[in-house]
Formats: C-alpha cells, sequence, structure tokens
C-alpha cells in the first residue's frame, strides 16, 4: 500500500514537473506611517528570486510586480529616510492576485539602518499608535488556524489573554472581563454586535458575519487601548475590509460550516482605480434542510444569510471615496418533541429571529502631504423576536417570553491627522452617536398568570465622543503616545474623562520594554436602562440614572527577539472596575458577569456601587511561518474577582484562572500545483464557573433556582480541546481550488456547558459541549 502511495505522489510530482511554471501578480500601495500620505520611489524587492524581481512605488505610492513564482515568499520594502521593512509569509495563489498595504516608518536618526524583522512585523507596532496588549493578523491568518471556522473572534481565541471555553458561541473573554466590554469596530466605525443570532447589547454569538474573504490586515488589543477607541473596558476588535482589485476581475465560491457563499471583485473601468468588493452567505444547513434532510440543533435547524461588501473611489484632487456594508438575518425554531441543545429545554416551544446591518460612508482627504482628514457617515441597526411557550400539560402550552425590539444608529464624524515632523504628530476625532431604541418584551408571571412588561420603551438619547493622541519619537528606539478621550451619555448627562499612555521602548539585541495605561468607561447596554419593575407597574425605566462603568488598566511588557523568526513575550497587568451596578440592596449580583447569554439584564433600581479586579500574567512564543512551519504558544494566568452590593468578594463568572494555548502548522509543496498543509490547536483552561442549584427550592418553584449567596463559588472540571485540520491546495493556471477538513474536539472530550434542574425529573441535570465535530469546507477561486 505505501508502495502505490508513494509511487502516485512521485507521478503526481513528475507531471507538475514538466508543467508550465505558475506564477501570479503582487501589488500593493506604501504610505507613510504617521501622515497616511502615498510614498513615491519606494523600492520593493522579492528575495530569493533569480533573475532579483522588484518594483518602485508610483507617484500614487502604488507598485506591482508581475509573474511571481507560486507559493510563500519574502518582500524587501527599502526608501531613503524609512526604516527597512522585510514582510515574509505571503502566499501567492492563482486564480487571485495578492494586494498588500503597507505603512513605512520614518527614521529619526537617517544615519543609522534599521530593519523591521520578520518577527517584529507581526506585532501591532505596524499600526503606529498600539504600542501594547496589541496584534495584527490578516485574513490568512483566520484561514490557517484549526478551530476557528473560518471565524475572526474564533481565531483570537488562540492569543495571550483571551479565554473562549464555550463552543456554542464565539464571546470574546478578555483577561476575566465580561464579553460585552469588548468594542467591535468597521473601517474607522463602531459597529453593533456583528453575530447572528446575538442579542441585542452582546458581542457574540453561534455564528459571525464577518466574512473573512473580505477582511484586510486588522488589530485586536486586550487592555490599555489608546485614546481613538472608547465605550469598551475589555478590548478592541479594530477591522479593515480590503479593496477590491482595480485591474481585474476575479470571482470566489465557497462551502462549508458557515454556510454557500459566492464573492466578486474587480474595477468599474479599466481607465481609473475604483473598485468593487462583494460577497453572499446562505447557511448551508438550511439548504440541506430544504433538500429534505433534518440536520441542526435538536430539531431546529440555523437559517441565516449575510451580505458584506466596500466601493472604493480614490480620485486625483478630491480625495478617496468609500462605501461599505455589513448586514444579515437569522432565525430558528425549536420544538418541544427535539432533545435538549444549548438553547431551550425539551418543555419548551422557541422562535427566536435576528437581524443586524450597518452601511458606512467615508472621504478621507489631503490638504497636503503631512495633513488629512477624514469624514465618516454611518448607519446601523439591529433587532430581536423572540416567542417562546412553555409546556403545561402533556400538548398544552402557554405564553412564557415575547420579543419584538429594536435600537438603530446613526453616527456622524470626523478625524483630522497631522505630522507636524519626524518626531510628532498628532491625530484628534469627534463623533456623535444618534441613538434610536424601540423595546418591547414580556415574560410570564405566575401571580397574575399573565404576560408583564419587562420593557416598553420608545425613544431617542445620543452618545458624543472626542479624542486627542500626541505622538512623540524623540528617537528611532522610543515611542511615546499620550491621549484624551470624552464622552457624553445624553440619556442621563453622565460623562467619562480618560486618559491614555503608551511607551515602547527598543533595547540592544532586539529586546523591547512596552508600558501602557488607560482610563476606560462604557455605558451600559441599552436595554438596562429601561427596565420595568413587574412588581410595580408604574415603575419604568428603573435603571435609567445609571453611570458608566470605570476602569484602570495597567500593563507592562517585555519582548525579545529570538533570531529573525521567533520571538517571545511578557506582560503583566492589573486592572480595577469601579462604578459596576449592583443592586440598591445587599446582595452577590454584579453586572460584571452578565454579557454571555441570550438575555439582557432584567434586574431593577440598580446603582453604581459595586467594584471588580482583574490580574495577570501572559506569555507568547511565536514563530513566524517561515521554511514551511509556525508555531504560537500562549500561556494566561489570571484572577478575576468582583464584589456586589454585600462586599463581599467573588469569582467572576469568567474567572477561569489559566489557560493554555498550541497552535502549529506544517505545508509540504507536492509538485508545482498541490501543497498540503496539516494545522492542530490545543487548548487547556480552567473549567466554567458556576452557581450550584438549589434543587429543593427548584423543585418547590417547578423551575430552577440557586444558592446565589454562593454565586460562582463552584468550577467544573478543567475544559481541554483538541482540533486538527488538513488543507489541500491546487493551483492552475486560471484558478485555485482548497479542500480541509477540520476535526475539532478530535478526542471527543465531555466538556461541561451547564447545570439546571429538570421540572420532568426532579434532578439536576448537566449539559454538556460540543463533542467531536467535522468541519469540511471547499474554497475556489478564478
Amino acid at each position: 500500500m505505501k508502495k502505490h502511495i508513494y509511487f502516485c505522489l512521485l507521478l503526481l510530482s513528475s507531471f507538475s514537473a514538466v508543467a508550465q511554471e505558475l506564477t501570479q501578480s503582487i501589488k500593493g500601495r506604501i504610505v507613510d506611517q504617521q501622515s497616511k500620505a502615498p510614498l513615491p520611489g519606494v523600492t520593493v524587492t522579492v528575495l530569493d528570486t533569480k533573475p532579483l524581481k522588484g518594483a518602485t512605488t508610483d507617484p500614487e505610492g502604488y507598485f506591482k510586480i508581475p509573474q511571481v513564482r507560486l507559493g510563500r515568499i519574502v518582500l524587501k520594502i527599502s526608501s531613503m529616510g524609512y526604516k527597512e521593512q522585510v514582510l515574509p509569509n505571503i502566499l501567492l495563489t492563482s486564480g487571485k492576485e495578492t494586494y498588500l498595504d503597507i505603512e513605512l516608518e520614518e527614521m529619526v536618526q537617517t544615519l543609522q539602518e534599521i530593519t523591521v524583522t520578520a518577527a517584529s512585523q507581526r506585532n501591532a507596532i505596524d499600526k503606529g499608535l498600539v504600542t501594547v496588549s496589541g496584534k495584527t493578523f490578516d485574513v490568512e491568518a483566520t484561514r490557517r488556524f484549526a478551530g476557528s471556522r473560518n471565524d475572526p473572534a474564533r481565531m483570537v481565541a488562540g492569543f495571550a489573554g483571551v479565554t473562549s471555553n464555550n463552543d456554542s458561541r464565539n464571546d470574546i473573554i478578555i483577561r476575566g472581563n465580561s464579553p460585552s466590554g469588548v468594542l467591535w469596530r468597521l473601517e474607522g466605525i463602531d459597529i453593533p454586535n456583528p453575530s447572528h443570532f446575538g442579542a441585542l447589547g452582546a458581542t457574540g454569538g453561534p455564528v459571525s458575519m464577518l466574512n473573512n474573504n473580505l477582511l484586510a490586515k486588522s488589530t485586536f488589543m486586550t487592555g490599555a487601548f489608546p485614546s481613538m477607541y472608547g465605550n469598551a473596558t475589555a478590548g478592541v476588535f479594530d477591522l479593515q475590509l480590503r479593496n477590491g482589485n482595480n485591474d481585474k476581475h476575479e470571482f470566489l465560491g465557497q462551502l462549508g460550516f458557515n454556510g454557500v457563499e459566492f464573492g466578486a471583485e474587480g474595477p468599474f473601468r479599466k481607465s481609473s482605480k475604483a473598485s468593487y468588493l462583494i460577497n453572499y452567505r446562505y447557511s448551508v444547513l438550511d439548504l440541506i434542510k430544504k433538500l429534505g434532510i433534518n440536520f441542526g440543533t435538536g430539531s431546529g435547524v440555523p437559517a441565516y444569510q449575510d451580505l458584506s461588501f466596500k466601493i472604493n473611489i480614490p480620485t486625483t484632487h478630491a480625495g478617496t471615496f468609500a462605501l461599505f456594508g455589513v448586514g444579515g438575518n437569522s432565525s430558528i425554531k425549536f420544538r418541544s418533541e427535539s432533545e435538549d441543545n444549548f438553547y431551550s429545554d425539551s418543555n419548551q416551544n422557541l422562535d427566536y429571529s435576528t437581524n443586524m446591518g450597518v452601511v458606512g460612508f467615508s472621504h478621507h482627504y489631503f490638504f497636503n502631504t503631512a495633513t488629512s482628514g477624514k469624514f465618516i457617515l454611518s448607519y446601523s441597526t439591529a433587532g430581536v423576536k423572540a416567542i417562546g411557550d412553555q409546556r403545561v400539560n402533556g400538548n398544552i402550552f402557554r405564553p412564557d417570553y415575547r420579543q419584538n425590539s429594536w435600537q438603530n444608529r446613526l453616527v456622524m464624524g470626523y478625524v483630522f491627522n497631522k505630522k507636524l515632523n519626524v518626531k510628532n504628530s498628532l491625530t484628534a476625532g469627534i463623533t456623535y452617536n444618534a441613538l434610536h431604541v424601540n423595546y418591547s418584551d414580556s415574560t410570564y408571571q405566575e401571580a397574575s398568570k399573565s404576560l408583564k412588561s419587562l420593557r416598553n420603551y420608545k425613544g431617542t438619547t445620543g452618545l458624543w465622543q472626542a479624542y486627542t493622541n500626541w505622538q512623540l519619537r524623540p528617537s528611532d528606539a522610543i515611542t511615546l503616545n499620550t491621549g484624551l478621550y470624552y464622552q457624553r451619555f445624553t440619556l442621563n448627562n453622565s460623562y467619562s474623562i480618560e486618559p491614555r499612555l503608551g511607551l515602547r521602548y527598543a533595547l540592544a539585541q532586539g529586546q523591547t520594554l512596552t508600558a501602557g495605561y488607560g482610563k476606560h468607561a462604557q455605558i451600559q447596554n441599552l436595554q438596562t436602562y429601561f427596565n420595568n419593575d413587574l412588581q410595580n407597574s408604574g415603575a419604568m425605566a428603573t435603571n435609567q440614572q445609571l453611570g458608566m462603568t470605570q476602569s484602570q488598566h495597567y500593563v507592562v511588557g517585555y519582548e525579545r527577539g529570538l533570531g529573525q523568526h521567533s520571538r517571545i513575550k511578557f506582560e503583566v497587568y492589573n486592572q480595577y472596575l469601579s462604578n459596576v451596578p449592583v443592586e440598591n440592596v445587599p446582595s452577590d449580583y454584579s453586572l460584571l458577569n452578565a454579557g454571555a447569554s441570550f438575555e439582557a439584564p432584567r434586574k431593577n433600581y440598580l446603582v453604581n456601587g459595586g467594584t471588580g479586579r482583574n490580574l495577570g500574567l501572559e506569555v507568547s512564543l511565536e514563530r513566524s511561518f517561515y521554511a514551511g512551519y509556525y508555531y504560537l504558544f500562549t500561556a494566561s494566568l489570571y484572577d478575576s474577582k468582583y464584589k456586589g452590593s454585600n462586599g463581599k468578594e467573588h469569582n467572576t463568572a469568567f474567572n477561569g484562572n489559566y489557560t493554555l494555548n498550541l497552535l502549529a502548522g506544517k505545508e509540504w509543496k507536492l509538485g508545482e500545483q498541490f501543497t498540503l498543509a496539516f494545522d492542530t490547536k490545543i487548548t487547556a483552561a480552567g473549567g466554567r464557573r458556576y452557581t450550584p442549584v438549589n434543587t429543593t427550592a427548584s423543585q418547590q418553584a417547578q423551575e430552577t433556582i440557586y444558592y446565589t449567596e454562593q454565586s460562582f463559588e463552584k468550577q467544573f472540571k478543567d475544559y481541554f480541546r483538541a482540533d486538527l485540520k488538513i488543507t489541500l491546495r491546487q493551483n492552475k493556471a486560471k484558478y485555485m481550488q482548497e479542500w480541509f477538513v477540520d476535526l475539532q474536539n478530535v478526542s471527543n472530550t465531555q466538556n461541561v456547558f451547564d447545570q439546571s434542574y429538570e421540572v420532568a425529573t426532579g434532578k439536576v441535570k448537566t449539559t454538556y459541549q460540543l463533542g467531536f465535530f467535522p468541519n469540511i469546507n471547499y474554497r475556489i477561486q478564478f
């Protein structure tokens, strides 16, 4: 058998060897890191090519290198007076030209030669203003990592400081914080929860709407982020959409767990650099259902679709105009005959649907090569509908829950950027968010035998945001960012003034010290302000005077290069949270534990009297993709505590205490056309925190009642999961096709998800997370 396999591979290699060499074009644009102005005359070289291939940027900063051999290449970018960059691991495939947006940093002392190496280039420092607790990634990373399902949110779960021990959702838990403390930003605009089946005010869900085929290089931050980001206490996901190909039309088809999708991009006309990019996706499970095969979560089959697009129109004298959007809808129906799952129980009928959409416009204009301004305008909407009925007896059901809510946001803002000189640059911005909400939901009350309104509010409010950031570079070794952020919530006129500080100091021998501080404030989930008192029908919007949750975040880090392709990084942090909403009577309740479910908090008469604390140590050991393989090991040791209105300290719901990740991959070329890759991800983490069930009280109430005085004192057994991904890629002259199978939880480990009281048996029931799950995907680009 082995001889037959060897013969087939040898035959394949021999056939490919005599085939015509496959090539592709690589192109892009190079700008100054501080001013964002295009840089002409920059030399771009493809290393290890004979004869040496390269190009020089034109007056608008564009370059193009045709007929580069397919595979992974290394680029060197050099220009007089700027730090030289070496970009490794750039993947060239058939069917699609590779495009890069590159920023060069001007040297303060031009007599010395500085090269930004492969290892350091993968740090968020290349964004300029992020000096600590940040990491950049591109679309290729979201495809490569095992277990990520092509989802950027699941992909970052492998980074230091991030925990995601819930297989049913892509919530991002950063340093023990609630997922609701994460800010999602797209093309410079804050956006609602970009997940299918996501609740209003949440930041995650089962399936992401963000299509990784459209992403450009983006940044993920885990704390002490700079002053252009606000209204968040945990972290920031700053995503950029790439521009479509402005030279030729290209197309994409993909089929897998996330759905069946089609994409197109290209120029509007060849005489201009204007381009379009569009992608549509539909739930593959719903398509299977329509073919007569019933497959899903119990009897429920998720149906969803989404659309993403970007139109980019650069002009010679009027600046660059861009129009972009992301939107989708989703629905699912559970029936009582189905077996239990993550989302409903066997005695409940549930119809649940969501929608989200955002459309944005921007105009970026350069007054001169050192001064520019960017105007942004966007409109977003998000809505949830839910109908829940509870079994009373046999086939008799009563109404249990109803919801029909939505919230819209109109955003208008302006960002000013000025490079004063090589050492100093200034950025400032102002944004107004006009918020229009309509909340209508109700729940069954046993006392009245009827539905009572949880929220019944329709109105408008607003959020003002402004910031300024000054970057000082006294030498090529030191970068100092100082900033100030301000926001005011017009609903109750609460406001926050927040200083920010970030320092990066490059030592000898590839060593770097970093430090950061940030005061961060966040308004509450908007629904929380308008909670009604179910016991007093005249009391509405009982939390309207709630102030913002406050956070003080301190970070110190050390980085060291280990050769040209590897690096190790340590970070220590301490975060103190105050002004946290808690009950106005002594209890263990705190809003710090909310944000990872499908329901908004229902508590009334909350006050800003709670506190929280997160501290920890993080280690990252990374080798960038070189010589056919890569690895990333991260270790996060942390402790997350809170105090409710009773003053007692408890573990937060997200205090797992530790997370270990190992990601690694190896790639082999099989002749000219084929590439085979193996990628793995192994995660070990502390088990989910939980509050034990009070069985006696649950039997009396005929629903789950917890020992609230023991909030999150218990912990399920440690979480473990191993994923293995196998990818086969084929390049032909006109197209590329790729197959992969992602074997998730290959050991079929039974990780505990939750415990609840089961009325039918009168016992506590344990629900487990996702077992072994094979995810198969096919992609073609042409």
